[in-house]
């Protein structure tokens, strides 16, 4: 496939790209206005006991629960796209203006899928608020029922209750003046920090385990041949370096390629052939602890969130457990809607789609990804470059050339050939 060798992308994909922005921040500023709306208020009893706790002050104010779940992942995000940016892999002759494009790229993919997950688990839990309008448990504080009539304020029962507390009574029962404290009390289910905060961290801990290669161990599909068990000597001699197996020839000559007597080094990637020779249990490791920790950290900061909704008196269990829910839906959607899966996408994001396809494709177009390519059309016809030159021109997309030594460098996404 051949590309244009602008560096510019076309303003028609700039565009769109901040559509996209415009589109999470509406979806945010609806969320905003159901949290404002006037919930339904459901009747309640004033003999419930699980709605009678106390009103206590919140454990995670929702300024400590914005800079945990937002600020505090958008500033992290921002630290390992700069730092770790784009990797090991990326030839050092490439020019230092690609190497920016790239950190540029990731750190917008980066962003957009921190604030597509809180955006919508923040619509989704303040919409369900409003349509429940579950009591809280410690509803009856904020009420302050008007205990004098009662009976103005029965709504079902019998017709003739046997005592007129043991009935169900309107939110018209309650005297506290502060509207919006009181209605609050009716936005139980689902729990809206429970929610953000899992929709931010675990967007964090899944772009932390992309980034960092944070996963558990797997064995790709195989066939009969490549998956049979090997004897104990055979998985030692393979556990040795290269250069140190000449001495038994009849060994390595069937597990490998590479000649005998170490030519090649033997930190360079195995072959796909060299690889399908390898016993199984050597084609792949546990990540070190330390990563796996770091992975942990944000998950167990939504953990206590979570808890403290729970001692707190604002929520029931399960009003917290469909919070995290939503969160934890929400962020993998939005992980997966810009990135690679972890496992198979060496911690890269999707490439940018293409010019012409920039604002949406019709029917019979599989694909966002077009032989157009990102340039503008004046720029199309200046040169073109076979795909995975190490001509540094070659810049096919919003990332680097395909000038390294291994895959991390250039990626093949949507099945179409491209590489970034």
């Amino acid at each position: 496939m051949t590309r244009g060798t602008s560096n510019v992308p076309s303003k028609r994909l700039i565009l769109s790209y901040i559509f996209d922005w415009i589109i999470i921040i509406g979806i945010a500023a609806v969320g905003a206005g159901f949290g404002v709306a006037t919930p339904y208020r459901r009747h309640f009893s004033l003999l419930d006991l699980t709605i009678s706790y106390p009103l206590r002050k919140d454990t995670v104010s929702v300024t400590a629960l914005a800079m945990v779940s937002l600020v505090a992942p958008g500033i992290i995000i921002f630290l390992v796209v700069l730092i770790f940016i784009p990797g090991p892999t990326a030839a050092r002759r490439t020019p230092a203006g690609l190497f920016w494009r790239r950190k540029l790229w990731e750190l917008n993919t980066g962003w957009m899928g921190l604030g597509l997950s809180l955006a919508t688990a923040f619509l989704l839990t303040n919409g369900l608020k409003n349509i429940n309008g579950k009591p809280r448990p410690n509803l009856l504080a904020r009420c302050e029922p008007d205990l004098a009539n009662i009976a103005a304020h029965v709504v079902g029962g019998y017709g003739q209750p046997i005592n007129e507390r043991w009935t169900l009574v309107s939110a018209s029962i309650c005297r506290n003046p502060n509207m919006s404290i009181l209605n609050d009390g009716f936005r139980s289910f689902p729990s809206g920090h429970s929610s953000f905060s899992w929709a931010g961290l675990m967007y964090l801990t899944l772009f932390l385990c992309a980034k960092f290669a944070i996963a558990i161990p797997f064995l790709p599909a195989q066939s009969p041949s490549r998956s049979r068990a090997q004897p104990f000597y055979e998985q030692d001699i393979n556990l040795l370096p290269l250069h140190r197996r000449h001495g038994n020839a009849s060994l390595d000559s069937h597990k490998s390629n590479v000649p005998l007597g170490g030519n090649r080094e033997p930190e360079q990637a195995l072959s796909r052939n060299e690889t399908a020779h390898m016993p199984i249990r050597n084609q792949a490791a546990a990540p070190p602890n330390w990563v796996l920790v770091l992975a942990l950290i944000p998950i167990g900061v939504a953990l206590y969130i979570s808890s403290t909704r729970f001692t707190d008196f604002m929520h029931f269990g399960f009003d917290i457990i469909s919070g995290a829910l939503i969160g934890i839906a929400t962020s993998w959607f939005a992980f997966r809607w810009y990135h690679l899966p972890i496992r198979q996408g060496a911690g890269w994001s999707w490439g940018a789609r293409s010019r012409d396809r920039a604002f949406g494709i019709g029917v019979g177009v599989d694909s966002y990804v077009g032989p157009e390519g990102w340039s503008s059309k004046k720029s199309d016809g200046v040169a073109d470059v076979e795909s995975g030159a190490t001509n540094h021109a070659n810049l096919t997309g919003p990332g680097l050339p395909d000038a390294t030594n291994g895959t991390n460098g250039g990626i093949e996404v949507g099945g179409s050939g491209r590489r970034l």
